[in-house]
């Protein structure tokens, strides 16, 4: 079988220091960079998953957004013009309010 196309991957500056947030915050609770790496690694190879089958997550409410869950954590993008835009890097315990203004809804 012919392997997928993988196409680019952009995070925007919200998405990527929310991600950071999170794996500074795993580091001081945990005293160890563990769970960090592991952290990093299970979002890599999603991302890897994403850009080759950018349509395969859930529709967002948000019109032309996706959210593929990990556990705690979403990753929310856009599939635009042949390129995967990460929006957010989501704690999924936190106030779905928070996000969805975060998006630009009201």
């Amino acid at each position: 079988m012919a392997k997928r196309k993988k196409l680019a991957v952009k995070w925007t500056k919200t998405a990527q220091k929310q991600f950071y947030l999170v794996l500074d915050y795993w580091v001081e609770r945990n005293k160890s960079t563990t769970f960090s790496e592991k952290l990093t690694e299970i979002v890599w190879d999603k991302m890897d998953f994403i850009s080759r089958n950018p349509l395969a997550s859930k529709a967002a409410k948000h019109p032309d957004t996706r959210i593929s869950s990990l556990g705690h954590y979403s990753i929310i993008y856009k599939f635009v013009k042949n390129e995967i835009i990460i929006m957010a890097f989501w704690d999924n315990r936190q106030d779905p309010k928070k996000l969805y203004k975060l998006l630009g809804g009201k």
